[in-house]
């Protein structure tokens, strides 16, 4: 049976923002350690912007409605809940830190570690 958010996700594939296209070109094609990266894919009810199902590991890009945003909260703790380690990133942080985000995205990948706030609050939103 085909996920009931398939078609909002071919959606969001062919409408990305910008901040979505410049990772996507740092993921695509295996380029981060030869890690696969699927992007705009459905994990249970929730549609994630990145995901290497190898690692486990979903990146999420956030515009400003995402500023506080208790649901972000609950989906995140449910996405944990499956066994995912999840990033989320400013739109802001990936224009004016695009390397340190991914060096944050890389160590994450290298570590299979717990996350860590990535970067601190001041610097979000």
């Amino acid at each position: 049976m085909p996920h009931k958010n398939i078609k909002f996700a071919k959606m969001l594939r062919t409408n990305q923002t910008n901040e979505e296209r410049k990772v996507l070109q740092a993921l695509r094609a295996s380029r981060l350690m030869n890690l696969k990266f699927r992007r705009q894919v459905p994990i249970d009810d929730f549609i994630v912007d990145f995901v290497c199902f190898e690692q486990k590991l979903i990146i999420e890009i956030d515009g400003g409605q995402h500023l506080d945003n208790k649901k972000d909260l609950m989906r995140d703790a449910k996405l944990k809940a499956l066994g995912y380690r999840v990033l989320r990133f400013w739109n802001n942080e990936i224009n004016k830190n695009f390397d340190g985000v991914m060096e944050v995205i890389l160590q994450q990948l290298q570590t299979k570690s717990p996350l860590p706030n990535p970067l601190p609050q001041g610097e979000r939103g």
